[in-house]
């Protein structure tokens, strides 16, 4: 493709000379600037990737796949529909829990908290809850106990086997009005999920305290959670578990429940990848603008080259590889800077961190307590390509300018 000529005159035309040191210095920024572009769109993106998987694989975790209740009241006699549910293939598991909101009250400080009764049993079920637990046990919450995260354990000052008042929304009638229903636990378990939002404002507690709180009948339930086999699942046994239920219950997928989050992910990933575009369009303009000027201060070297016989094909060639070598190069260190940017990205952070003193992942910001990154292969051989298409169509041009070049002219005032 390119003679032996070809690439001795490029390369040498890559090389710095103290006389052409303003040309040199002009294309290290192109060749920085590719890189830097290339290096942090795909970190940027590999942390988009990561926030939404962990995001996504927490709240799954958490909450499954698919929901199934009733409008206004309590699931009632859910049994026999929980077993036909469980028989559809592609079905991991259904769950039955109870879920309300309460007032928490503890060392005279008071909070709204979600609380879920579910039996202990369930929670194995429930690997991402399971797996999560820091002192005592998710055993205890048969004997009047409750589970409650990290972040809220700190914040009230609570620790195991310290005690809490819950206020249900729900009472009983009284002379004087409706008297809130108060029940005093024990804390049995302190958990860390990894997302500040369970952390700090979920309560765990065993179904059948759940049902005595809230006043629920002990054959219903506040809905049955459905975990599935795979999230691909989600649409095609909906249909499935939406012939069983027929009109007794509703179905509510996890994308509904989570919808404007997830849409807000999507615009937001598609924004940084535009606008991080424009920083390698903006290093292809420095190689457009370097290339350039090497053809004004090569205009001497390219007529001598033409009068001695080489090709307007040859010069072409000659100055579109110094000018994707450039881009190359630029795109694969900028490649590798990223992936590798990316992939111990939570180690950068820390050592940043410790070194600065400072704060850069706030975890009641981010929802997670670690910063993630998930490197997508395709992801990063589209940038690179895109990389690679702005270099090589920045040299177009510059290349065929020099190509165009009158050797007599060029000559003329030499």
């Amino acid at each position: 493709m390119f003679s032996p000529l070809e690439r001795m005159m490029a390369f040498r035309y890559l090389r710095a000379r103290k006389v052409e040191g303003f040309v040199s210095i002009i294309a290290t920024f192109s060749f920085l600037g590719i890189m830097l572009g290339v290096a942090t769109l795909i970190i940027v993106m590999s942390v988009m990737n990561g926030f939404r998987s962990e995001l996504v694989g927490r709240i799954l975790g958490l909450n499954g796949h698919l929901n199934v209740y009733t409008i206004g009241a309590p699931f009632s006699d859910y049994y026999d529909t929980a077993n036909k549910i469980r028989e559809i293939e592609g079905v991991a598991n259904v769950l039955p829990m109870v879920e309300s909101q309460a007032l928490l009250n503890a060392n005279g400080t008071a909070q709204g908290v979600m609380v879920r009764g579910l039996y202990t049993q369930d929670i194995a079920a429930r690997k991402a809850l399971a797996d999560s637990v820091l002192s005592g046990a998710f055993k205890a919450l048969d004997e009047t106990k409750v589970a409650i995260g990290i972040d809220m354990a700190n914040k009230l000052n609570l620790r195991v086997g310290a005690s809490l008042t819950l206020t249900a929304p729900k009472g009983k009638p009284g002379p004087f009005g409706t008297i809130p229903r108060q029940r005093k636990y024990e804390i049995g378990a302190v958990f860390d999920v990894g997302m500040f939002e369970y952390n700090s404002n979920f309560v765990f507690m065993g179904m059948n305290d759940a049902r005595r709180l809230f006043m629920v009948d002990d054959n219903a339930v506040s809905f049955l959670e459905v975990h599935l086999d795979h999230v691909d699942l989600t649409d095609t046994l909906k249909d499935q578990i939406g012939m069983v239920v027929s009109d007794r219950a509703e179905i509510y997928d996890w994308r509904n429940a989570n919808k404007s989050f997830l849409n807000a992910l999507t615009v937001e990933r598609n924004v940084m990848f535009l606008i991080l575009t424009l920083i390698i369009i903006v290093a292809a303009f420095n190689i457009i603008s370097s290339m350039i000027m090497m053809v004004q201060d090569k205009a001497h070297d390219i007529a001598i080259m033409r009068t001695m016989g080489a090709s307007r094909r040859s010069i072409l060639k000659i100055f579109m590889l110094v000018g994707a070598a450039i881009g190359v190069f630029g795109t694969l260190f900028g490649a590798l800077l990223g992936v590798g940017f990316a992939l111990n990205i939570e180690t950068i952070r820390q050592v940043l961190e410790g070194l600065t003193g400072t704060e850069l992942f706030a975890a009641e910001i981010y929802f997670l307590s670690q910063l993630p990154a998930e490197v997508e292969w395709a992801e990063v051989l589209g940038v690179t390509g895109l990389s690679l298409v702005l270099s090589i169509l920045a040299t177009l041009y510059p290349a065929w300018k020099a190509a165009r070049m009158d050797p007599v002219e060029a000559l003329r005032y030499v």
